[in-house]
């Protein structure tokens, strides 16, 4: 997949910011920056989804001078020099969130300027894309319990909708019996990340009361250890994984062959290493869907793109924008999302009925 991309032309004349800011219904106002490259009367974006807002102020009046000719290939290699950093991330991984703005940006560039989209340069149509809305569940103050409400202000928005929730340990067998009558694809345990305020308990107990309880819905990061390991036992297939994977080496040193993955450009990095990744994927019979990262711009359209080229009718957690806000709007498209009609670069326009 890669090849097919790697050697189109580039022509950069400027590189420039901008920001976004947003409240969101997990309670933190969430900041991006849509890098835009120009050239020859075109621009290509991508959106920077790094989680610290301070980033992304220092960002805005920061010089990054690409002007130059490439191909998407050598200007991949070019940014490897780049100084996309006025200080260090706070964590590691926000070099391949950044990475992945500009990277995405220089392949959407290349691809209006070949006046053509990712989906010809691959090979493949735009289809249609189902997603899953992704939330936390609480209560209606920080120190009631969880409660379904959340769940069904979004099915007033739209009925038909299916879900992609975040267990804590304070679901309450009864909430887990309420939980069987809606529709949820995915159960994200959170047991690999570091983050403070995102990290979730890590407790046997609590992972086999929410397996058992939501039997179809696939498990996303567990932490595995000699505790919890057993709970998945011969539900193996039912385990699938977020936070771990980075590449195509991130697949093969996990613990056990997966059948599912969420992709998530952004923690790849290059558009060689999410292109490898996705060939890897289909070569293994391994499936994927999409992931988001609350982007606020063209990100989203990006990960709904991929979505609709490589894995169209699987829980996609690439649900439009709006379903972050902490009332949706009623306008919010449902699922699923219409491709664009006439797409260019790496394609936009996802559920826009004018497209």
């Amino acid at each position: 997949m890669y090849d097919r991309v790697a050697d189109l032309p580039l022509h950069v004349e400027d590189c420039a910011f901008e920001s976004r800011e947003r409240a969101t219904s997990s309670g933190f106002d969430r900041a991006t920056t849509t890098v835009a490259l120009s050239g020859g009367g075109e621009t290509g974006r991508g959106e920077d989804v790094t989680y610290t807002n301070e980033a992304h102020y220092a960002l805005a009046d920061h010089a990054v001078d690409l002007a130059g000719e490439y191909t998407v290939e050598s200007f991949s290699t070019a940014l490897d020099d780049a100084d996309l950093w006025p200080a260090p991330p706070d964590e590691d991984r926000f070099y391949h969130y950044r990475r992945w703005a500009f990277e995405s940006a220089a392949l959407d560039l290349a691809l209006k300027q070949a006046d053509t989209s990712l989906g010809a340069a691959l090979g493949r149509e735009y289809d249609p894309v189902s997603f899953v809305v992704s939330t936390r569940l609480a209560g209606a103050d920080d120190e009631d319990p969880p409660t379904t409400d959340r769940l069904d202000a979004l099915l007033d928005v739209h009925d038909d909708l299916a879900f992609k929730l975040d267990p804590t340990p304070d679901w309450s067998d009864d909430l887990l019996t309420a939980l069987a009558d809606y529709d949820v694809r995915v159960l994200d345990l959170k047991g690999l990340y570091e983050t403070e305020g995102v990290e979730v308990t890590v407790d046997a107990g609590f992972y086999r009361r929410v397996v058992d309880a939501l039997p179809d819905a696939l498990i996303e990061d567990p932490n595995l250890t000699d505790e919890t390991r057993p709970v998945f036992d011969g539900r193996e297939e039912r385990v699938t994984w977020d936070v771990p994977i980075t590449g195509v080496e991130s697949i093969e040193n996990l613990p056990f062959e997966p059948e599912w993955l969420n992709m998530k450009p952004s923690r790849c990095g290059t558009v060689e290493s999410v292109l490898e990744t996705i060939a890897y994927c289909e070569a293994h019979d391994v499936r994927l869907y999409g992931g988001g990262q609350f982007e606020l711009g063209v990100g989203r359209d990006h990960v709904q793109a991929l979505a609709s080229l490589c894995y169209p009718d699987a829980p996609n957690d690439v649900a439009p924008g709006g379903y972050n806000d902490p009332d949706p709007s009623p306008d919010v498209p449902a699922s699923p999302l219409a491709p664009p009609s006439d797409p260019s670069g790496i394609g936009v326009g996802f559920g826009d009925p004018d497209n």
